[in-house]
């Protein structure tokens, strides 16, 4: 692989007239990460990798602080992955915002629901460094995975909005043997927390199965409950929503997918989870 740390040199290692499968990530990776890249290679003559740990989606400068880094590691797994052509794109944030990005976007609905409600600001921050790696690597398709869902949809508004031709491709989410969904944020869990977290995916688990025994918002009340019942763990929110529009439902008979979308405070770490009913 080729490791890039300008736009100057990705230009010159892409070249011209490829097919080009972009992966954006903030780095620390995991198994999640590493199914989109071998997804990209297999979908694309060129994949790009991109590590950059964007400030202007981190509503609290102590999370943007503290999320992890181990750029050393990142490139050695993506070393065992990559072929010899491909690129790891590692940009400082100059690279990125040699000025202050003041845009704006109006995702509608999308940025204020869920983790929109929680996180001001957050989804503009992720429209603002999408737009502009979209824009620096000129990527066919680009992958992302759906345990965030949220971001996912809002990409998509995104490219449609901005009428960028590229193709989003979501991939499902990767978990843990016990059921905890990958994350990078993960790694920051203590022993307890740790033991605790997989309660998260089995009540989500429970919840599918209650689906048409009980109503949509038993089942909410439920699923929030059991959780709870930890002391390490709190539920921010727990939405039932459908596929499309990622509002939430009133009743199991619409004609959409439906998810429930999940967030749960473990100490001073965050984590997100989804699953499909």
């Amino acid at each position: 692989m080729k490791i890039a740390k300008n736009i100057k040199e990705l230009n010159i290692y892409s070249g011209t007239n490829q097919v080009i499968g972009f992966v954006p990530t903030m780095g620390s990776l995991h198994e999640g990460h590493f199914l989109l890249v071998k997804e990209a290679i297999l979908e694309t003559s060129l994949t790009v990798v991109s590590i950059f740990v964007n400030p202007t989606q981190f509503n609290d400068s102590n999370d943007l602080k503290n999320y992890p880094r181990n750029i050393e590691n990142d490139l050695f797994r993506l070393n065992l992955i990559l072929r010899e052509k491909d690129i790891v794109f590692i940009p400082d944030e100059k690279e990125i915002y040699p000025k202050p990005d003041t845009r704006t976007y109006n995702f509608g609905h999308l940025d204020k629901i869920m983790e929109g409600r929680n996180r001001p600001g957050h989804f503009n921050g992720v429209g603002q460094v999408v737009s502009k790696l979209f824009q620096i690597v000129k990527p066919s398709y680009a992958f992302f995975g759906e345990k965030d869902l949220q971001q996912l949809a809002v990409v998509r508004k995104l490219v449609q909005m901005l009428k960028i031709p590229i193709i989003i491709i979501g991939i499902p989410i990767v978990r843990e043997a016990d059921g905890l969904a990958m994350s990078s944020r993960n790694q920051l869990l203590g022993k307890n927390e740790r033991a605790e977290v997989p309660k998260i995916f089995k009540a989500l688990t429970e919840a599918t199965r209650l689906k048409g025994i009980n109503t949509v918002d038993e089942v909410r009340y439920k699923t929030i409950k059991e959780i709870n019942k930890s002391q390490l763990l709190f539920v921010e929110y727990f939405e039932i929503v459908d596929e499309i529009n990622l509002l939430p439902i009133k009743n199991w008979d619409i004609n959409t997918g439906i998810f429930g979308c999940i967030a749960v405070k473990v100490g001073k770490i965050r984590l997100i989870d989804n699953i499909r009913f």
